[in-house]
């Protein structure tokens, strides 16, 4: 069995309004086993309003559509699905019952044309909308040697649409006959490598045809690893899934960092609650985001202390402390931020002092960024050189022309760990992108 979703408006199809309703009608979908193969969009006019449905009604077994149930001129949803199915609108008595009675509990006279929401395609049933002027609208529509298309309308009102799914839409789709097998989905997280050089280390696993499917897709400098299975039962397919997710961490090792919604900042505040230990960190390049994501972190007080942000090399010293026998990041840049993470490490008082440096001046001119002592001896310091073997070589860029990188420390007790990030990306993911170093270091450092 397979579904359509639609959108109806000029602010979806315009693209004013985000649409979260087909996203999460699709994950709905799914978890009953229909499996959804489109997404249609239409602006309020009423014959490319019609079109869609007419589309969706032929090569689909469920429809399923959000907005145009209102009273206005421009809420053409109901009159584009009765001109698709040649129906004519008839008048519900109920409906329009509960929506005077809606308006009397307001203590509001209800406007003459609100007796449009009780206007339905003839031989269609109504959809209750326990809190909302707007009922929904549920018919079947005949095809030529097929069982009948099955329509739900929904309101565009999220909380509305729902509340109407969940108390009667998803009941009544699992009462369809030919409901398909159970679809299970997985995701898995990885960072400090690039999409095709992840999918060259799963050798097979990303191809057409395998069981279960897996897909990748690169998301703000995170690749994330889509796993798929369809089956008779739930165990059927966590089985099949498991199996495949023991297959990447397998290859991937450490670029593997969580699964799902995880993000760096979730694992890197568990990781440090289940050791008793406590972060802080220093920001010039990054602008604050390392500080912004871990402090979004729920409870997260007790393991990130606190951070330093500063916008150029003189507040920063100020704020933490540097005095001027350490060379600035144009002279020595891997002591400035050596230097700056000893600092926010004694100044919190915390196990992990983590700092980010300032983008290189070429790559601030180029870009039109705004430029955002004790320092143990070399002897002391652990270098970063095992943590991930994709860190970025200064020596072997400079051979090549790259822009200089930028430099990230991170100190503790036992002495401080620095890692070089390449500076040569887009601008749009440059401050996201190292922020992600930044805390897939600390993640690094604790393994």
């Amino acid at each position: 069995m397979h579904a359509e979703i639609l959108a109806i408006g000029d602010e979806i199809a315009s693209g004013q309004l985000l649409d979260t309703n087909s996203q999460w009608l699709s994950q709905r979908l799914e978890e009953l086993g229909v499996r959804v193969l489109y997404h249609s969009t239409a602006g309020d006019e009423l014959e490319p309003c019609a079109e869609v449905f007419r589309r969706a009604m032929a090569r689909a077994d469920v429809v399923v559509a959000t907005g145009g149930l209102g009273p206005t001129a421009d809420d053409l949803t109901r009159d584009a699905l009765a001109l698709a199915t040649g129906r004519p609108l008839q008048l519900d008595p109920t409906a329009l019952e509960h929506i005077r009675g809606l308006f009397a509990q307001r203590k509001r006279p209800m406007p003459p044309q609100n007796e449009l929401q009780a206007m339905f395609p003839a031989g269609s049933r109504v959809i209750r909308n326990p809190h909302g002027t707007a009922p929904g609208i549920h018919l079947e529509a005949p095809r030529d040697g097929l069982p009948p298309c099955r329509v739900f309308v929904l309101p565009g009102v999220p909380a509305e649409m729902i509340e109407m799914w969940n108390d009667s839409v998803a009941e009544a789709i699992c009462g369809l006959p030919g409901r398909g097998r159970i679809i299970r989905r997985r995701r898995v997280n990885c960072f400090g490598a690039g999409e095709s050089q992840i999918e060259s280390m799963l050798p097979d696993l990303i191809r057409r045809g395998r069981y279960p499917t897996v897909g990748i897709n690169a998301s703000k400098a995170t690749i994330i690893l889509r796993i798929a299975a369809e089956g008779d039962s739930q165990p059927e397919c966590d089985a099949a899934i498991e199996s495949t997710v023991a297959t990447i961490r397998q290859c991937l090792g450490t670029l593997v960092f969580g699964e799902e919604d995880d993000e760096l900042q979730h694992v890197v505040v568990r990781m440090l609650r289940g050791r008793g230990q406590t972060l802080a960190a220093a920001e010039l390049g990054t602008a604050g985001l390392v500080t912004d994501w871990l402090g979004g972190v729920e409870d997260a007080g007790g393991t990130f202390l606190g951070g330093v942000v500063a916008t150029n090399e003189a507040a920063c010293r100020k704020l933490l402390g540097i005095g001027d026998e350490v060379a600035d990041p144009a002279g020595d840049a891997e002591e400035y931020v050596s230097a700056m993470a000893a600092a926010c490490r004694e100044r919190f008082g915390a196990d992990f002092g983590l700092s980010v440096g300032p983008f290189p001046s070429a790559v601030v001119k180029k870009w039109g960024l705004a430029p955002s002592r004790h320092v143990q001896s070399p002897q002391d310091r652990c270098q970063a050189r095992c943590l991930s073997p994709f860190f970025h070589n200064p020596a072997a860029a400079a051979a090549a022309g790259e822009p200089p990188p930028l430099h990230l420390a991170l100190a503790s007790a036992a002495g401080v760990w620095r890692l070089h990030v390449s500076s040569g990306i887009h601008p749009a993911l440059a401050r996201i992108y190292c922020a992600k170093h930044a805390l897939n270091l600390v993640r690094l450092a604790m393994l």
